[in-house]
């Protein structure tokens, strides 16, 4: 489990840009988690400060420890420090490389916790504020997650879970290779995986995800909702279209199967290093996405 954040999607990040998947190799996949994240910071960062105001910080120690669960290579962990100034922040992952690399990308200030979940809630300690992106959905009993979660909030703490939003858009509908409408159809294969992904989780359960109604059901108060767009327009600097390449090529490796043999062809003639179609030399790619952020109280 890790964030990654994305976006569900994946929303995804990120946690991981929301491509379906049981058994991510997360430690390969490090380096694309974090310019993911660091995509996404800028977001991340207005979504600190509501948090900030909604967790009353500014009265004294009224946020003493934060939990980032599925924090990856520590980014967003990284960015609720630099806004809890005086907060003790703790990454917490399952991958021991991710956290190694938060510890060594903080210079060291973050704290980290390696912890398998579900089975290892009972070792997180107790928090003030809890931040979870995009790694609940790779929980199979979502619902038991978030009750688990709201179990180490102290009385009056905040939870954060930045789940779904909306997926990313980095072409226009018609954009000179093949059908119009590419990125849609790809969003379809998407979510058929990803609703298998679900599925295949150890205790899977099916359940509406309406989050505030599940924060409630977890014991909470929703404290409130919040979308943040993430927005990169054309043209599109080197290292975004580098990390879109990499999108790319996981959603062909994971989904070519799934698609229509003419979006196959589009999606390879975009994966073309050398092509000036491809994904690297576009003058027309940018990338547009939102981060959802529900929030809950503890009484």
């Amino acid at each position: 489990m890790t964030s990654h954040h994305h976006q569900h999607g994946h929303q995804h990040g990120h946690g991981h840009g929301n491509v379906p998947a049981a058994d991510f190799d997360w430690d390969a996949l490090a380096a694309h988690l974090e310019h993911e994240a660091d995509l996404r910071a800028g977001a991340v960062t207005e979504a600190a400060r509501w948090l900030s105001g909604l967790a009353g910080d500014g009265t004294a120690g009224a946020v003493r420890r934060i939990l980032d669960v599925g924090s990856g290579p520590g980014v967003i962990a990284g960015i609720l420090a630099d806004t809890f100034t005086t907060a003790e922040v703790v990454a917490v992952d399952q991958s021991a490389a991710l956290l190694e690399r938060a510890r060594i990308r903080s210079g060291g200030r973050l704290g980290t916790r390696q912890v398998d979940l579900p089975a290892e809630f009972d070792k997180l300690g107790e928090a003030d504020l809890i931040w979870s992106g995009n790694a609940i959905h790779h929980l199979g009993d979502q619902q038991a997650a978030l009750a688990s979660l709201a179990g180490v909030l102290r009385p009056g703490g905040l939870l954060a879970v930045a789940e779904r939003g909306l997926p990313a858009r980095f072409l226009p509908r018609d954009f000179g290779l093949g059908r119009p409408g590419f990125q849609a159809r790809l969003d379809a294969a998407h979510e058929d995986g990803f609703s298998t992904m679900r599925a295949e989780l150890p205790g899977s359960t099916a359940e509406i995800e309406d989050w505030p109604a599940m924060l409630e059901r977890a014991g909470l108060t929703p404290s409130g909702t919040r979308t943040i767009l993430v927005d990169r327009p054309a043209p599109l600097d080197r290292p975004t279209r580098e990390y879109l390449h990499t999108q790319l090529r996981r959603l062909h490796d994971q989904l070519a199967d799934s698609l229509l043999p003419e979006d196959r062809d589009t999606l390879e003639a975009l994966l073309d290093e050398e092509a000036p179609t491809g994904i690297l030399h576009r003058p027309d790619a940018f990338y547009l996405s939102a981060m959802t952020v529900h929030t809950a109280r503890r009484a």
